[in-house]
């Protein structure tokens, strides 16, 4: 089955500090991943894949459309950055895993790099809250949101990442 991207590249590069020189290959399956472990997990199973359904056939319209447009777009640009941040320097090919390096710039420091992906999340969990926040008072709009059974992922209600259980 295809994968209906929520977001687009121009998406990402117009709402975050992503360069628009940055080659799509670079970071499009970051966008792919934040929305399947991320956006998947506040939507639930059924509300997701009805969306999905509708970018594919291009008939997402109406609630939905505007669901997406003001809330979950901006929950998975942010979320796509916080994923793609810390393989951005790296490239893997036949020679092995390479770290790029520029002439006028300098690599950052690994609490640089922790900065801009806390940020990034931050910014993530915030437009969150406000997706959950309108939830909580137009579900009834949503049928899908509340509808899981079984197997299927059960919204998430809290925004807030809790760190690494090791």
């Amino acid at each position: 089955m295809a994968t209906a991207l929520f977001i687009t590249r121009d998406d990402l590069v117009r709402n975050t500090f992503l360069s628009g020189n940055v080659d799509t290959d670079k970071f499009i399956q970051f966008i792919k991943i934040a929305q399947e472990v991320h956006i998947e997990q506040y939507l639930g199973t059924k509300l997701y894949d009805k969306i999905s359904a509708d970018i594919i056939a291009g008939s997402l319209s109406g609630a939905y459309q505007t669901l997406v447009n003001d809330y979950i777009q901006q929950m998975l640009i942010h979320f796509a950055m916080v994923e793609y941040l810390p393989f951005a320097a790296f490239t893997a090919s036949n020679g092995g895993v390479f770290k790029k390096t520029i002439e006028n710039g300098e690599t950052l420091e690994r609490s640089e790099l922790a900065m801009l992906i806390d940020k990034e999340r931050n910014l993530a969990e915030y437009y969150t809250r406000r997706f959950i926040d309108f939830m909580s008072f137009n579900q009834s709009s949503y049928p899908e949101y509340t509808s899981n059974t079984n197997d299927d992922i059960h919204p998430l209600k809290d925004s807030v990442f809790q760190g690494w259980v090791l």
